[in-house]
């Protein structure tokens, strides 16, 4: 059984998501209020994967995913909001969060989202990764930065084609057994691709790729 808890400070959009969660067989859901002691019911519950609203009386969703990632750093969170989260963007994945869902998802994409967020693979809408390519992206590199560009153009085909595989949501495994390699050379190769881009995570990678050219919105799913 999957433990899914989600804090909102609207009832009808906890009991309606709870709903829709729970047809399917493998997943219970739990919710509380944002005034509600949160960091206690975590710490005192296992949850594989939590759904915070980012706007919230009290405390809104960005602190709350700090007290909880500072109570339970393995903690799984995604947030789950109808606000546009491309401001809190970067802020929210420093933190640690695996992801963003809108309240407007289908049941299928909620469910996929979650299953996704649980087995560690980052949740991000392509929408979102179109809307940074066009605001965050679009000016110059920064100073600190144009190394990166530089070493990431030295990136070989199969590189390439694993950032290509990563975005189109494939997990390690699914990778390594479709470019017949181990798993483990797959992990060695990923961390050539994380230090010619100089990031730290399979999102970033992706991101920085779309920005770099070497990947485009076609080797989306």
């Amino acid at each position: 059984m999957l433990h899914i808890l989600m804090v909102d400070d609207h009832p009808s959009v906890m009991e309606g998501t709870k709903m829709m969660l729970e047809k399917e067989s493998d997943f219970q859901v739990s919710f509380c209020f944002p005034e509600d002691e949160v960091v206690q019911i975590v710490t005192s519950n296992a949850f594989d994967v939590m759904l915070f609203d980012l706007n919230m009386p009290g405390i809104n969703g960005i602190e709350l995913t700090k007290m909880v990632l500072a109570a339970q750093p393995k903690a799984v969170i995604l947030i789950f909001t109808g606000l546009d989260i491309t401001p809190y963007f970067h802020q929210l994945i420093e933190l640690g969060v695996a992801g963003f869902i809108s309240k407007t998802a289908t049941q299928e994409h909620l469910v996929s989202s979650i299953r996704c967020a649980i087995r560690k693979e980052a949740v991000i809408p392509l929408t979102l990764l179109r809307e940074l390519n066009k605001n965050k992206y679009r000016d110059k590199l920064k100073a600190g930065e144009d190394k990166g560009g530089d070493e990431a153009m030295q990136m070989i085909p199969r590189e390439i084609e694993i950032i290509k595989e990563i975005a189109k949501g494939k997990t390690n495994k699914m990778i390594a057994e479709m470019m017949l390699m181990s798993q483990r050379s797959l992990e060695y190769a990923l961390t050539q691709v994380f230090q010619k881009l100089q990031v730290h995570s399979r999102l970033e990678a992706v991101t920085k790729s779309k920005r770099l050219g070497i990947i485009t919105d076609g080797d989306f799913l």
